[in-house]
């Protein structure tokens, strides 16, 4: 099996189905080292995101709001969208690896380590759509993350956009939600929605810092310092750190930031290095 034409499949699959069933079956092979890297491959640059046949997307400002989660209608809106988030972060992930050639065994090892976590953390939520009644497509979602993809090319802007940006703000976001749904009264759906967002957290912490690996080591193949990394979320996010005091600083420090970093994001000195 081919490793960068069988991926272009598996990212470019329009089903989830399709998409868990190719991965699974690709990922064994390369576990089992039975993949051949081609030489010299050209990669596409998607032009649309793999889901576009099972969502309807919208501006993220139309986006269903995250609400009266005692309800159902709240708790299929707050699940769909960290579903969407995770069925995308499966597409960033296989992209990541997909994208960039000649990189050593590690790097594709760490991204497709990703893509099965991401792929888990999507159907424990899916799970929890369809016992609501529910499934992954029935609520409008927007196109940030796969932009997010398709705007950085190089190995330096998408390992500081992806894991060291968008999913590093998922560690700030996370425990905010957590703490939401711990105040509401107790339900079964309420409880399993805390448990799977608990795993999630966790988990997140190492995609991070597996970003931070590839950023530093970007860093050293562009012979710049990681002090760049503002640059690049500056030219992407010019707004990119607008609520300081909603920093995870123990995860983040967890994922690799240094505290000179934190001290940017918070204004402030958050941790001694």
């Amino acid at each position: 099996m081919n490793f960068f034409k069988e991926l272009e499949l598996i990212i470019e699959a329009k089903s989830v189905q399709e998409k868990v069933e190719r991965f699974e079956r690709f990922y064994t092979l390369f576990q089992a080292d039975k993949v051949q890297f081609e030489e010299n491959f050209e990669a596409k640059k998607f032009e649309t995101p793999s889901y576009s046949d099972i969502c309807t997307t919208v501006p993220p400002q139309d986006v269903p709001k995250r609400s009266k989660l005692t309800a159902k209608e709240g708790q299929i809106n707050l699940l769909h969208a960290v579903a969407h988030i995770e069925y995308s972060a499966i597409d960033l992930a296989l992209d990541g690896a997909y994208r960039f050639q000649n990189m050593p065994s590690e790097y594709y090892a760490d991204w497709l380590e990703v893509a099965s976590d991401e792929i888990r953390h999507f159907l424990m939520l899916e799970r929890l759509l369809n016992e609501l009644g529910s499934e992954y497509g029935a609520v409008p979602v927007h196109d940030a993350l796969f932009e997010a993809s398709y705007k950085t090319q190089t190995l330096l802007e998408r390992m500081a956009v992806v894991p060291r940006y968008l999913e590093a703000n998922g560690l700030d976001a996370t425990p905010m939600i957590l703490k939401k749904l711990k105040k509401l009264p107790k339900s079964e759906m309420i409880e399993k929605i805390i448990a799977n967002l608990e795993v999630i957290l966790a988990e997140e912490v190492d995609h991070v810092k597996k970003g931070d690996v590839w950023f530093s080591y970007a860093c050293e193949q562009e012979g710049v310092d990681k002090t760049i990394y503002f640059e690049i979320i500056q030219k992407y996010y010019p707004r990119g750190f607008l609520r300081p005091n909603d920093l995870n600083i123990d995860a983040r420090r967890e994922a690799g930031f240094s505290c000179s970093e934190l001290k940017v994001m918070a204004k402030k000195e958050v941790c001694v290095s």
